[in-house]
């Protein structure tokens, strides 16, 4: 009788284990339940909040029946998250699993971790079953710098500096020490690193026990004075020859457990986006006549700039400018004159650099026409005449003495005393 009754209590405990839920309804046996490869028959599933799982849900068909379908669905206090199946058919006595996944809902604000309860419905429109017992524990991510906001001006003019409002919130479940946020624009070359101090992960109450203030029993200090909340402000300062254009700002959120970053969309417009402004590009002129261009340099700082004004010459072309180095006042502007000559009728491109310190800021393509002057004025020509004047001459002095006749002698003759 004692061998008997312990067997019967062993079989109880046994369909207590395999079985360990509470179906009802009248399609299926809902015995197997795995989150994640793990079964849910007796288990304390945790999970963490913002992950996607695997539910798979094995039963025993016992009607033959169409259009069934599997629901898995987490009831949270704000949000629901469901996932369902397409229909399918089963036949009665037979064995049948299905895959869901689910996205754990994060409702974690003020506790470290909490409960939220899964139902499992397998249905058609004659027959239902459903198990609605088994309980999640939905925990924290380890980690976790949650960025609230991020606030900037839509658009800022180039030179101007790009307030960076930033809000973060310790979302995970431990504390965050040294917590550093860089704002960066990487395609203007700009980037500003601050400190944000550290971050609890739950604002605490002495009074309370570990269980009241993290919703699990704990050994965590308690300091009031610590706060999981804090915000910023960084500047960043873009560069005044920026072109115009939207650009991509990260912020990464940073400590030695975690990083975080967030992407947003700026436009940077710039009404002077070239420091070199040009009238025309183009003259004409003479051959051995100077042609003159007019350069209008500006400078759209905030501090005074000194610029090298160089113009390029070649063989045939020179080029000059009425002054070389010029100071300009922060947000004003200076007229450069310059001026190219050639003696050689043709076409003639040329540049003129404006370098400030060793970074050259505008360059200007200028360009040149010459007429009338390879008949005339070209070198060859000249050193032609001047060989062919000093030839006539020289004939002329050789004909002259050619035709210059010789004088007679004059005879003496002798005398005698």
């Amino acid at each position: 009788m004692l061998v008997s009754f312990q067997a019967i209590v062993i079989a109880l405990l046994l369909v207590a284990t395999v079985s360990a839920f509470t179906v009802t309804g009248d399609l299926a046996n809902i015995d197997v339940v795995k989150i994640d490869g793990v079964k849910a028959n007796g288990n304390d599933i945790a999970v963490e909040a913002g992950d996607t799982v695997s539910v798979k849900v094995y039963f025993n068909s016992l009607v033959n029946a169409s259009d069934v379908r599997v629901k898995a669905e987490i009831e949270g206090d704000k949000v629901d998250v469901e996932d369902r199946t397409s229909s399918f058919d089963v036949e009665d006595g037979k064995r049948y699993s299905k895959t869901l996944t689910l996205k754990i809902p994060y409702e974690l604000k003020d506790v470290l971790s909490d409960d939220l309860d899964l139902s499992i419905k397998v249905w058609n429109g004659d027959y239902k079953s459903e198990i609605e017992d088994i309980t999640l524990r939905v925990q924290r991510p380890t980690y976790n710098a949650d960025v609230k906001s991020v606030n900037t001006p839509q658009a800022v003019e180039a030179g101007d500096k790009i307030p960076v409002d930033v809000v973060l919130k310790n979302m995970g479940y431990n504390d965050l020490d040294d917590v550093y946020v860089t704002a960066s624009i990487s395609a203007l070359g700009i980037e500003r690193t601050s400190y944000f101090g550290d971050l609890v992960a739950i604002e605490c109450n002495k009074d309370s026990s570990a269980e009241e203030n993290y919703g699990v029993d704990i050994d965590r200090k308690c300091d009031e004075d610590d706060e999981d909340t804090v915000s910023g402000r960084l500047y960043l300062e873009v560069p005044f020859g920026s072109e115009e254009g939207i650009y991509t700002l990260e912020v990464e959120v940073t400590n030695d457990d975690t990083s975080t970053t967030i992407v947003k969309q700026i436009v940077i417009s710039n009404d002077f986006a070239d420091n070199v402004i040009v009238t025309s590009s183009s003259a004409s002129a003479s051959a051995g006549e100077n042609a003159e261009y007019s350069l209008l340099i500006v400078n759209p700082t905030n501090k005074l700039k000194v610029y090298r004004v160089v113009s390029g010459s070649s063989d045939d072309l020179s080029t000059s400018v009425d002054d070389s180095v010029i100071a300009v006042t922060a947000g004003s502007s200076k007229t450069v004159k310059v001026t190219a000559s050639s003696s050689v009728e043709g076409e003639y491109d040329f540049t003129v650099d404006v370098i400030s310190g060793d970074e050259i800021v505008g360059t200007v393509n200028l360009a040149l026409t010459v007429e009338g002057g390879s008949s005339v004025n070209s070198p060859i020509v000249i050193l032609t005449v001047i060989l062919a004047i000093i030839f006539l001459v020289l004939l002329v002095v050789l004909i002259v003495l050619i035709g210059k006749k010789p004088e007679k002698s004059e005879e003496f003759g002798e005398s005698y005393y």
